[in-house]
């Protein structure tokens, strides 16, 4: 059996939280291993829809043990308030089902001042943050003068780490004309959080370690998607961390030889929020009916998002960066009663056909792109469950992506409920 990592193959927002609750039904273990209160996941089981920021979306199952990994950057207050929202819809978490890797960085209230500051002083050129603190906290991390989850059970580290941290951190306030933070403010919220959040920390690594030797099934759960990573993504309007699922083994603390099969979660269309580069963006009627049909909006942010045509040039390139071995393809729905669609089968380029997204920005601005045009279907392919419920010019669509992309499609998604699914290979079973 496999351990599986589920990660996003386009701009984020392809249905995670849908197939990784249809996977963890089947794991032991479910891991976030990078990102934080950014994403979002949306889940709808028996007619209840949660919706996840920092948790894994394994919580919701009972008998799972749900890990948040030193990849991702915590805020305790936003995962407190996670908890606690939970609870209140009748799901039990307590630090015997949800752990927490003692060594992750912490955002602070300070990160998300700094966030919007920045961005606000970026006035045009805004990179598109969800002003949460994301990006500080993982540059404090890389200059290593980040608070950990560990130096809250140690006050000296900990009085210590403040004053550091400030002195950085003012210094960029002031050059901002934002006003400065007080240590002692943020000392004593550190302390009053401390006892509620420690008991959730525990050696993750370790903890997934014996979880291995066990024999158990690990599920690995990334957030955001391909074209977001800090490395192989649109930069600089990326997040700060990688997405792919390579940093599954290095944001969990177990080896590269832990992740198994590599289920990448692909829309039948594309979308994405925030500002940077979008090739098969549709800013027209069609774009709109997209949008709308598919409920389009961020579930942490509720932004709307930009919609377009399926590109299969960034699937590919994400296939190959990522090393996804097959895809699950979503919302194949929300393009029923189009007369007829298009896919991206290339770039152009300074009048020259290239078949991948170039690293530059200017060039990645200036790529249009080259369409295959398809006809659509009438029928109706939601709630779908098996191969012959779906139109012939629907499978036919799928059949070419998967030329495409160079990737089968091993999952199908036909609407949000967990069970409107046709499997064609079992990624456990790898």
């Amino acid at each position: 059996m496999a351990n599986v990592a589920v990660v996003g193959s386009q701009w984020g927002d392809e249905g995670k939280g849908k197939i990784v609750d249809w996977l963890s039904s089947r794991a032991d273990v479910v891991v976030r291993f990078q990102g934080g209160h950014n994403a979002g996941h949306t889940l709808v089981i028996n007619g209840v829809t949660y919706k996840l920021s920092l948790l894994p979306s394994g919580v919701v199952r009972p008998g799972k043990l749900s890990v948040i990994g030193n990849g991702v950057v915590v805020d305790p207050w936003a995962l407190l308030r996670e908890i606690e929202t939970l609870r209140g819809q009748g799901v039990e978490i307590t630090p015997e089902t949800l752990v927490v890797a003692e060594n992750c960085s912490l955002i602070l209230p300070l990160h998300s001042a700094v966030d919007k500051a920045r961005e606000e002083a970026r006035g045009v050129n805004k990179i598109g943050t969800t002003g949460r603190g994301i990006g500080p906290a993982y540059e404090d991390k890389v200059a290593r003068r980040a608070i950990r989850l560990c130096d809250l059970a140690d006050e000296a580290v900990l009085a210590d780490k403040v004053e550091q941290l400030l002195f950085h951190h003012n210094a960029l306030l002031r050059g901002l004309g934002a006003a400065e933070l007080d240590g002692a403010e943020l000392l004593a919220q550190l302390k009053d959080v401390a006892p509620k959040i420690l008991p959730y920390a525990g050696v993750v690594w370790h903890r997934l370690d014996e979880a291995k030797r066990q024999g158990k099934r690990i599920l690995f759960e990334g957030a955001q998607g391909a074209m977001l990573d800090v490395d192989h993504g649109t930069y600089p309007f990326v997040t700060s961390s990688n997405t792919v699922a390579g940093n599954a083994a290095a944001g969990s603390g177990m080896g590269p030889g832990a992740v198994g099969y590599v289920l990448g979660i692909t829309k039948a269309y594309t979308t994405r929020v925030g500002s940077g580069p979008f090739p098969t963006e549709l800013l027209d009627a069609v774009g709109e009916k997209i949008g709308e049909r598919g409920r389009e909006f961020g579930t942490v942010t509720g932004r709307k998002r930009r919609c377009g045509w399926f590109d299969a040039v960034m699937v590919r390139q994400a296939i190959k960066t990522g090393g996804i071995t097959g895809i699950a393809l979503t919302k194949l729905d929300v393009l029923d009663g189009f007369e007829e669609l298009k896919v991206c089968t290339g770039y152009k380029l300074d009048g020259q056909v290239i078949q991948h997204l170039p690293a530059g920005q200017t060039a990645q601005a200036a790529v249009e792109p080259v369409y295959e045009t398809f006809e659509g279907w009438s029928e109706s392919t939601r709630g779908a469950r098996s191969w012959a419920d779906l139109p012939a010019t629907a499978i036919k669509y799928i059949r070419r992506i998967e030329e495409l992309i160079e990737a089968p499609v091993t999952l199908l998604s036909t609407s949000p409920e967990r069970d409107d699914t046709i499997l064609m290979k079992d990624p456990f079973q790898d």
